[in-house]
């Protein structure tokens, strides 16, 4: 049930009443005692959230946070680390851009293409 707040046009008295929805508003102030009372349009409530749940990560499952977990622990491939470069200068990972350059060195056999 909602609090209404109302003022007498006549007195400018001013208060709260609690009263539910489908109650007919107040007409009569209870300060002077004439019908000039109007219900105020306010603010409402201001919503309150307490407690977890609000999250959508909050409702993932013990399998979805353990693979999480595992992910963040296991190393990744593209962490940098040496080689890794797309120079393809130097350290393990450099073995695929020397492969492409003897390719091109060696280029096509025209003799072995054309026959």
């Amino acid at each position: 049930m909602p609090t209404y707040a109302y003022e007498c046009e006549s007195c400018q008295h001013s208060f709260e009443e609690f009263q539910s929805m489908s109650s007919k508003p107040l007409r009569k102030c209870p300060a002077c005692g004439k019908p000039k009372l109007v219900r105020l349009i306010g603010p409402g409530a201001g919503i309150i959230f307490k407690g977890s749940g609000f999250y959508e990560t909050d409702y993932r499952s013990a399998s979805y946070r353990k693979a999480k977990e595992a992910d963040k622990d296991a190393p990744s491939g593209d962490s940098g680390s040496p080689g890794s470069s797309a120079t393809g200068s130097g350290g393990a990972g450099s073995s695929d851009s020397a492969a492409a350059s003897d390719t091109k060195k060696k280029g096509p056999n025209k003799s072995e293409a054309t026959d």
